[in-house]
C-alpha cells in the first residue's frame, strides 16, 4: 500500500512520471490478492485513500490550512480525515474487486473493479474533477484517446494495464505457465493506444491548420487577495488600481501585439457590472465601456451579475464599441467558499464559517459571440474556475456550436502550491481534447495558457508574476468527437455494466438454487446422436467468409466516416444505400447459402451419416484419419474431417459445439483431435459460443429489423409533428407515397444506427472473450455468457432508455 501511494504521488507530479501510471497500483493489487475478504478489501481501500491523499495531495492540505487559518498541520489533518470522501473510488474499487473475484475470473474482476472506480467518480465528482487518467496529460499520443471516453476512459485503460501486470507477477510467483499472456495483452493495448493517439494528433493538427487565427491577449496582473487590499486601502482604491493595471496592459496588447480580443481573469471587477450600486460604480462601468470603445477590441472579463434570486460569479462580454452583449453566470461555484448548499446553510453554519459566500448557480453552458473589430464573429464558450473541471459544460458548449473556449480563473490559493495550479490546468486542458476546441485560459496569478485542440500548451505564464500573454490559435467548427456525441458516458456505462453484472449473478444464483446448473447440460452433451451442421467445402467457406468480411467492413467504413466527417448521425441516402448494398445484401446472401447447405449429421453403425434435403451420404468412421477444428471461427466454428491423404470434409456448426461430434467419432473408432494449444483454444471458443444462450430477441429479423422499427416510430412521429404539424401531416400534404417513403427512410436510418451499435458491442464481446480465452480458458464459456448478457441489455434496454432520455430532454 505504501509503495503504491509513493508511486501515485510521483505519478501525480507529472513530467516523465506519467509512465508510473501503468504500474503504480500493482503493489496494492498484489496486497489485496494476498489478503482476501471483504473487510480486508475495505481496509485496503481506506488505507490507500489516506496514504494517497498524503503522498499526492499534501499541497491541498497546506492550502486548506492557509485558507481556513488552521495552519499546515491542521489543514493536513483535515485532508487525511476527509480522504475517504475525497478518494471514494479506491474503496469502491477494492470492494467490487473482492466481490467480483468470488464468482468470476481475473478478467471480469478487472473490468468490474475498473467500472466501480470510474462509476464512483461519475456518481460522486471530485472537487477538482481529477481522475487517474489526468496523469497521462504529459504524453501527447496517450491523452488523445480522451476524445473517445474522456479522462475516465484513460483511467479504465490504466487500471486494466495495472491488473494485467499484477496478473503476470502472480502467475510467475505461483509457478504457473502463461505469465506472458497478460503482458502480451497489456503490450497490445498500449501499442493500439499509441497508434490511435499518434494518428489522431496528426489529423487534429491538420484540421486546426485550416482555421482562421484568433489572437487573444490574456492579462495576468497578479493582483490577488482583494480582501486584504480592501482593508488596507479601501474598496475604491483597490478597484482603481486593478482597472488601471488592466487598462495599461490591454492597451499594450492591442498596440504592440495586434490582439483581436482581450481576456481578463475571474472576478477581476469585484462588483456587479451593469447593476451599479453607487455613483462611483456607475462611473467605473462607463470607464470600462469607454476604454473598450477607444481600443476597438472586444473584452471578456470576470465580474458579478445580479437578479432577484441573488448574485452570481459572472463573465461579461463587451463588443468593440463597448456595448454589453451578455453575461455568463458561473455554473459550478466553489463549495463552502462561494456558495453553501441550502440543506447545510443556516445561521449556525455561518457562525462557524463566516467567510463563505452566497453566490447562486448559473443555468449551464452558454455560447456567446465574440465580435471582432474586423467584422468576424467567433462563437466562444466561457468557463469560470471550476466550470472547466466539468466535462458536461464543455460538451454542451461544443454541441451549441462553440469554436473556442475562453477560461477565467482566480487560482490565488495555488500561489504557493504550483502542483495545484498544474493539476487545475491539466484538467482544463482535457476539455480541449474532448471537444477539439482551442482554449484561451487566463488566471489572476498564473498559470495562464493557450491550449490547442490536441491539448498542447502552446504558451504559458509563470505563477505568481504579472504577465501579458498574447497568442493566436486557429478557430473553426470542430470535428465532432465521440465524447461530444455521447457525453460523459464512460462512468454511466460502467455503472450500468455493474448493475447488469449484479443482475446476471443473481439470476445464475437463482437458477442454481432451482437445480438446473450448466454442468447438467454439459454432461448431457456427449449423449447427443444427431446434430445440425452446415456443409462447407473450402471454396464455399471462403465465399461465406468473404461475405462476412464485406458486411463488417462496410459497416465499419460507414462508422469511420461518421466519426471523421459525416457526423454521428445517419443523414444521407448515400449512407443508407451503402448499408443496403454492402451490409444487408451480403447478409441475406450468406443466410441463403447457409440455409441451402444445412444438413443433419449422426453416427450410425460405424459410419458418419449426413442427410441434406433428399441426399444421404455415409462416410465410414474407420476411414477418417484426422480431425482438426478450425482455428478461426469464420464464418462459424467448425471442424475438418480428413478421410485420406488428399480428401477432406469440412463441417461448420451454425449453432452448436463440434466437441460432442468429435467425442462420438472417437467412441466409434476415429482418431482424437490433436492436443495442440491451437486446437484446445478453438474447441474452448466453440464450446463458449454454443454455451451462450440465444434468446428469441436475438433473431436477426427482430434485432435488426423489427426492433429498429419500434425505435424509429416515436422519432418519426416527433418529426412529423415538428415538420408537418401532426402524425399524418406529410400524408395530408403530399400523399401516402411520400409518407411511407419518409417512414422507410427513418426505419432504414435506425436500422443502420442500431447495426453500428451492435457492431461496437460485438467488438467488445469478442475482445473480452478472446482475452478470457487466452488468459483463463476454463472461464471462456462463463465470460462469453456474461458479456453477451451485458451487450444484450445495453442493446435492448440501453437504446430505448437513451431515446426516452433524448425525447424527455427536448
Amino acid at each position: 500500500m505504501l509503495a503504491s501511494a509513493l508511486l501515485l504521488g510521483l505519478y501525480a507530479r507529472g513530467g516523465n512520471g506519467y509512465l508510473l501510471g501503468f504500474v503504480a497500483l500493482v503493489p496494492w493489487l498484489l496486497a489485496l490478492d494476498a489478503r482476501a475478504g471483504l473487510g480486508r478489501a475495505l481496509l485496503g481501500g481506506l488505507a490507500l485513500a489516506i496514504a494517497f491523499a498524503a503522498a499526492g495531495f499534501a499541497w491541498f492540505g497546506a492550502a486548506i490550512g492557509e485558507f481556513s487559518g488552521l495552519g499546515s498541520a491542521g489543514g493536513m489533518l483535515v485532508l487525511l480525515l476527509a480522504a475517504p470522501l475525497l478518494q471514494p473510488q479506491l474503496l469502491a474499487f477494492a470492494i467490487v474487486r473482492e466481490l467480483a473475484g468470488r464468482r468470476h475470473g481475473p478478467l471480469v474482476r478487472a473490468f468490474a473493479a475498473a467500472g466501480a472506480w470510474v462509476g464512483c467518480e461519475w456518481l460522486l465528482p471530485k472537487l477538482l474533477g481529477d481522475t487517474l487518467g489526468h496523469g497521462l496529460y504529459p504524453s501527447l499520443p496517450l491523452r488523445q484517446l480522451a476524445d473517445l471516453g474522456g479522462a475516465a476512459g484513460l483511467s479504465v485503460l490504466l487500471l486494466l494495464a495495472n491488473e494485467g501486470i499484477a496478473a503476470a507477477i502472480r502467475s510467475r510467483a505461483g509457478g504457473r505457465p502463461g505469465c506472458w499472456r497478460p503482458l502480451a495483452l497489456v503490450a497490445a493495448l498500449v501499442l493500439a493506444w499509441l497508434g490511435y493517439g499518434g494518428w489522431r494528433a496528426a489529423t487534429v493538427a491538420a484540421h486546426a491548420a485550416t482555421g482562421d487565427p484568433l489572437r487573444v491577449a490574456m492579462v495576468q496582473t497578479n493582483i490577488v487577495d482583494y480582501e486584504r487590499l480592501r482593508r488596507e486601502r479601501g474598496a475604491y482604491a483597490v478597484v482603481r488600481e486593478v482597472l488601471d493595471t488592466h487598462f495599461a496592459m490591454s492597451r499594450a496588447a492591442v498596440a504592440q501585439a495586434d490582439a483581436d480580443a482581450l481576456l481578463w481573469s475571474e472576478t477581476v471587477y469585484p462588483t456587479t457590472f451593469g447593476h451599479p450600486r453607487s455613483a462611483d460604480g456607475a462611473a467605473l462601468d462607463a470607464e470600462i465601456r469607454d476604454f473598450i470603445a477607444s481600443v476597438r477590441t472586444p473584452l471578456v472579463f470576470g465580474s458579478y451579475d445580479l437578479d432577484d434570486a441573488g448574485e452570481y460569479n459572472a463573465a461579461a462580454f463587451l463588443a468593440p464599441d463597448g456595448r454589453l452583449l451578455g453575461m455568463y453566470r458561473k455554473s459550478n461555484p466553489f463549495p463552502l467558499t462561494e456558495y453553501v448548499p441550502a440543506w447545510l446553510d443556516g445561521p449556525g453554519f455561518r457562525r462557524w464559517l463566516p467567510w463563505t459566500g452566497r453566490w447562486q448557480r448559473g443555468d449551464g453552458a452558454r455560447v456567446f459571440p465574440l465580435r471582432l473589430a474586423d467584422g468576424r464573429e467567433v462563437p466562444v464558450l466561457p468557463l469560470i474556475c471550476l466550470d472547466d473541471v466539468d466535462p458536461l459544460l464543455a460538451i454542451d458548449g461544443a454541441r451549441l456550436g462553440a469554436q473556442a473556449i475562453v477560461g477565467m480563473s482566480n487560482d490565488s490559493w495555488f500561489s504557493a502550491h504550483a502542483q495545484g495550479a498544474e493539476l487545475h490546468l491539466a484538467v482544463a486542458a482535457f476539455r480541449s481534447i474532448e471537444t477539439r476546441l482551442p482554449q484561451f485560459r487566463v488566471t489572476a496569478n498564473g498559470i495562464s495558457a493557450a491550449i490547442d485542440p490536441a491539448g498542447t500548451r502552446v504558451a504559458t505564464t509563470a505563477i505568481g508574476q504579472p504577465a501579458l500573454l498574447t497568442v493566436a490559435l486557429p478557430v473553426q467548427p470542430a470535428p465532432r468527437t465521440l465524447v461530444v456525441a455521447w457525453g460523459n458516458w464512460v462512468g454511466a456505462a460502467a455503472l450500468a455494466g455493474l448493475l447488469l453484472l449484479a443482475v446476471l449473478d443473481l439470476w445464475v444464483w437463482w437458477r442454481d438454487r432451482r437445480g438446473t446448473p450448466v454442468a447438467r447440460a454439459a454432461a448431457a452433451a456427449p449423449a447427443l446422436r444427431q446434430l445440425r451442421v452446415v456443409l462447407l467445402p473450402p471454396a464455399l467457406r471462403g465465399v461465406l467468409g468473404l461475405l462476412q468480411v464485406i458486411g463488417v467492413g462496410t459497416l465499419a467504413w460507414i462508422g469511420w466516416r461518421m466519426l471523421g466527417r459525416d457526423g454521428l448521425q445517419v443523414n444521407s441516402l448515400a449512407q443508407i444505400t451503402l448499408f443496403g448494398s454492402g451490409v444487408v445484401l451480403p447478409a441475406l446472401a450468406a443466410g441463403c447459402v447457409r440455409r441451402w447447405w444445412t444438413a443433419t449429421v449422426q453416427v450410425d453403425a460405424g459410419a458418419l451419416v449426413l442427410v441434406r434435403r433428399r441426399q444421404r451420404v455415409a462416410v465410414p468412421v474407420s476411414g477418417i484419419v484426422a480431425i482438426a477444428p478450425w482455428t478461426l471461427p469464420i464464418p462459424m466454428p467448425g471442424i475438418t474431417l480428413r478421410t485420406g491423404p488428399a480428401t477432406a470434409l469440412s463441417l461448420g456448426f451454425a449453432a452448436g459445439d463440434p466437441a460432442p461430434l468429435a467425442a462420438l467419432l472417437r467412441q466409434a473408432g476415429a482418431p482424437a483431435i490433436a492436443g495442440t494449444h491451437a486446437s484446445a483454444r478453438a474447441l474452448a471458443d466453440a464450446h463458449a459460443r454454443a454455451a451462450a444462450p440465444r434468446w428469441r430477441i436475438d433473431h436477426r429479423m427482430f434485432k435488426f429489423a423489427l426492433f429498429p422499427l419500434l425505435l424509429a416510430l416515436p422519432a418519426f412521429r416527433l418529426h412529423q409533428h415538428i415538420a408537418y404539424g401532426g402524425t399524418f401531416g406529410e400524408y395530408h400534404s403530399f400523399g401516402l407515397q411520400a409518407w411511407l417513403l419518409a417512414l422507410l427512410i427513418w426505419w432504414a436510418s435506425w436500422a443502420l444506427g442500431m447495426a453500428l451499435y451492435a457492431l461496437v458491442l460485438r467488438v467488445l464481446v469478442e475482445s473480452g472473450s478472446l482475452a478470457t480465452l487466452l488468459l483463463q480458458p476454463p472461464q471462456a464459456a462463463a465470460s462469453r455468457v456474461l458479456l453477451q448478457g451485458i451487450a444484450r441489455g445495453l442493446y435492448f434496454i440501453g437504446a430505448p432508455a437513451w431515446l426516452l432520455w433524448r425525447l424527455l430532454a427536448g
